[in-house]
């Protein structure tokens, strides 16, 4: 069974579905015993950093997440997940984030012929393949919606990135952790491998 975080962001039922789609157990929750039963847990959302940051605190889910980090059970952020997991986002100046990586969200400059947010389909490549790539050829596309994009301080755990006037890290792994600055959930075909590879990796004993 996958737990699905709910802390009121957005986006959170078109991943829901995308699992369903796959015969995934899927369970939109914020309460901490069923979250840390799952097998696997995904922080999805769209929205502002600072308000995300607040609202996980209100909801007393930013302990249950570390918890689950350290019970080494497989957690995916997915976009705006993605960027709670470091430490700081040049969306919310002083708010701190999770913390549970090393980097930080930086907004994608103004570039002629670009447009911000980014919005549509872009390849990605990979620098360090990871786990959630398994059979998915290099260079395939995936879409994103986004205005920050993530500035690992370790590139190595930089599983695929991608050019947007800058290069962005577009998804990470580092032990049980994983995360996607594009969205599985609406990348058609390709997504829905991702979010299969993902749910085919067991807690790590």
């Amino acid at each position: 069974m996958t737990a699905i975080i709910d802390y009121d962001a957005g986006n959170i039922k078109s991943v829901e579905k995308a699992l369903l789609a796959l015969s995934e157990e899927a369970v939109v929750t914020r309460d901490r015993d069923i979250i840390l039963r799952a097998d696997r847990v995904i922080l999805p959302g769209v929205g502002a950093f600072g308000d995300a940051m607040e609202k996980l605190h209100n909801f007393g889910l930013v302990d249950v997440i570390k918890e689950v980090v350290e019970n080494k059970t497989p957690f995916l952020g997915i976009c705006l997940g993605l960027q709670l997991m470091f430490e700081r986002s040049d969306e919310s100046i002083g708010v701190e984030g999770l913390g549970l990586l090393r980097g930080e969200i930086l907004r994608i400059p103004d570039a002629p012929g670009l447009k911000v947010p980014h919005i549509g389909w872009n390849s990605v490549y990979y620098p360090n393949r990871g786990r959630l790539f398994k059979g998915i050829p290099e260079n395939s596309y995936v879409y994103f919606v986004h205005s920050y994009y993530l500035k690992a301080a370790d590139e190595n755990i930089v599983t695929a990135a991608a050019g947007y006037g800058v290069t962005l890290h577009a998804s990470v792994e580092k032990d049980n952790i994983f995360a996607c600055q594009f969205h599985p959930e609406k990348s058609s075909e390709v997504g829905l491998r991702i979010l299969k590879n993902f749910i085919s990796i067991n807690r790590e004993d």
